[in-house]
């Protein structure tokens, strides 16, 4: 036993599992409780499995427990984007001007199951599964789950509840039945759908059937598609597309998928051999954004997407869940004296950077879908980073700001539009430097004339 805060964790998710990582390394008595049974019995960790990019922030929170090389051995580096156009054509867009800077491909459940069983390392942490929470009584920090196996109940106590059980969270559902907290749910008109590319024999990527250090997204304005590589040489390919119109979810049937992307995903659509089966059995699921405030009341405290789910494009979502855990471990271990204190502390250190990533995913959703094919805004990329090489720190694109440093996430984006201000305000002096110089040479044969010899 110890004298430090005993902490109950429903959820063990990522953010929830990273956390109990981190504060059983420090000596806290954790309990996890999940929903779901365990998955290192069926070797699948369930719910989403939207391949996650790990980047700069995941992988700090994760050395920080101890467990940067073990995800390193399981994620595939991806350097840049590779566009695809709809006559089967490809060009390659580095992230930086580093060469070195990637973020990683890493499989939601191997990840998942990763940091369970490096939570299961520590004798402090004990994990119990099948145990769904139906209902929290915030101010005495108790909690009673259901057994999923047989409708039993039973209850816990601790210093700490923290909610880690995602965007559908009973934790934060209970705080808003209390009136404890407010919260919003903006869902877009598009939802995802997965598929698969599957490893092939030979080839010049062999057993990856195209370039496995890529992100590769195919862009197409309303609709468009993104393949990330796994270790067995498949791609994890997710389709955002609209609920309704005119190539939509509504529109594509499974009878018409392979035809639908033989037009507008040539390239793609040549291989997957189960494009028709994927397509019918696979489901449609949301997108959205979920925003609340506070993230606590009494002894208990939301974390990762119970606090602030985003969508996924910017491949932010398992980082900002990372760094909250991190900044949570942090509060509890050096306010253990005044815990209300530290977890207040804790949600004013986050709730604007995670309301900044949550704005910047939506923002880059029209990005990836409407621009990244097109030939200005690869201009445009190109100039960001002759910027950064020669100007340095000075300059540092919004992209590298968020995927390759811990500058937090509204920092970032302040100081990217007053980079762009800055940027701006000098081209247009540079601009009118030069309109003052031609004009001045276009005026000198005049000059030149009327001083000349009468």
């Amino acid at each position: 036993m110890t004298d430090k805060p005993k902490v109950l964790i429903v959820g063990a998710g990522l953010a929830g599992c990273l956390l109990a990582r981190l504060l059983g390394r420090t000596g806290h008595d954790v309990l996890v409780c999940e929903a779901r049974e365990d998955p290192r019995e069926s070797d699948h960790a369930g719910g989403r499995s939207i391949n996650l990019a790990i980047s700069r922030r995941g992988i700090d929170a994760l050395e920080r427990a101890g467990l940067r090389d073990r995800l390193l051995e399981k994620a595939i580096p991806m350097p840049g984007r590779m566009i695809h156009d709809t006559l089967g054509k490809s060009t390659f867009q580095p992230y930086s001007a580093d060469a070195s800077h990637a973020i990683n491909s890493v499989s939601r459940s191997e990840l998942n199951l990763l940091l369970i069983e490096a939570a299961d390392e520590h004798d402090c942490i004990e994990l119990r599964f099948g145990m769904r929470c139906s209902n929290v009584d915030h101010e005495e920090g108790v909690v009673e789950f259901t057994s999923e196996r047989d409708g039993s109940t039973c209850t816990e106590q601790a210093d700490i509840v923290v909610g880690a059980d995602g965007a559908g969270s009973a934790v934060r559902a209970a705080m808003e039945r209390a009136n404890a907290l407010e919260s919003t749910q903006d869902v877009l008109e598009h939802g995802y759908k997965e598929l698969t590319i599957p490893p092939v024999e030979s080839g010049p990527h062999a057993p990856f059937a195209i370039q496995p250090k890529a992100l590769h997204i195919w862009p197409h304005g309303a609709e468009m598609m993104i393949a990330l590589p796994n270790q067995d040489g498949s791609f994890t390919c997710t389709l955002f597309w609209p609920y309704k119109g005119e190539r939509s979810f509504e529109s594509v049937q499974p009878e018409n998928v392979k035809e639908f992307f033989r037009l507008h995903y040539p390239d793609a659509g040549a291989l997957m051999p189960d494009l028709e089966q994927e397509y019918r059995e696979n489901p449609v699921s949301l997108l959205g954004t979920i925003r609340c405030a506070p993230w606590h009341v009494g002894r208990t405290v939301l974390i990762g997407d119970a606090a602030h789910a985003i969508v996924p494009f910017y491949g932010q979502g398992a980082n900002a869940s990372f760094e909250d855990s991190v900044s949570l471990a942090e509060h509890i271990e050096q306010g253990a004296d005044d815990l209300p204190r530290a977890m207040e502390r804790y949600f004013k250190d986050r709730v604007e950077h995670a309301n900044a990533i949550a704005d910047m995913a939506l923002a880059n959703f029209l990005e990836m879908r409407d621009h990244t094919g097109k030939r200005w805004f690869r201009y445009k990329k190109k100039l960001e980073q002759f910027l950064h090489r020669t100007l340095g720190d000075r300059f540092i694109p919004l992209y590298e700001m968020v995927s390759f440093t811990t500058i937090p996430y509204d920092r970032a984006r302040r100081r990217a539009a007053r980079q762009w201000r800055v940027v701006s305000v000098v081209g247009a002096c540079i601009l009118v430097l030069l309109c003052m110089v031609v004009y001045g040479l276009a005026m000198m044969p005049d000059l030149l004339f009327a001083n000349g010899p009468s």
